[in-house]
């Protein structure tokens, strides 16, 4: 439990596929990955403005058969290494494999981690003693920015061009 005379922190939530990276379908493949423009300076520039930086992901081709979960965080632990020889980090992953109409039993179940729901995001405020009013979340679906107001955070609508102009213009320094 978090001491009371502790500040909260900032935190920004990247969704992953359309915002951080270009789309592919059920992107599960380290070749298949391909950076969104400026999306390493983004995250660089938050983590020297002092937010924790997160990725929020669904991955439904975990139920669906698809790929196993191991695949998601091989991606991960890629995205993060190479995050690294720019000078940036995130904080942590929260992903959702689950899926109501899944063909993996295990994974097939409603739940409070996908999005629009806000258990991935809540889950981060809770470890991290996360201040929701002063974060944010970035991502390019109508989903996420339910999922930002579910979780009463600021969404932001990022849909092309430079990732780290989209961040800049959010927190007003443009």
């Amino acid at each position: 439990m978090a001491n009371k005379t502790e500040t909260a922190a900032k935190a920004v939530f990247f969704d992953r596929d359309g915002t951080l990276n270009v789309d592919v379908h059920y992107l599960h493949r380290v070749e298949d990955f391909a950076w969104m423009p400026d999306a390493k300076e983004a995250v660089r520039y938050l983590n020297d403005r002092g937010y924790l930086v997160f990725v929020i992901t669904n991955q439904s081709g975990v139920a669906r058969g698809y790929f196993p979960e191991q695949d998601v965080l091989t991606v991960y632990e890629w995205m993060q290494n190479d995050l690294k020889k720019s000078g940036a980090h995130f904080d942590g992953m929260y992903y959702c494999p689950h899926h109501p109409h899944g063909s993996v039993p295990e994974y097939t179940k409603d739940c409070d981690c996908r999005k629009p729901k806000p258990g991935l995001i809540n889950a981060a405020c809770e470890k991290y003693h996360i201040d929701k009013r002063q974060s944010l979340l970035f991502g390019d679906k109508v989903s996420d920015m339910e999922c930002a107001e579910n979780a009463h955070i600021r969404g932001v609508r990022y849909q092309s061009g430079s990732l780290l102009a989209c961040v800049k213009h959010a927190l007003g320094d443009d």
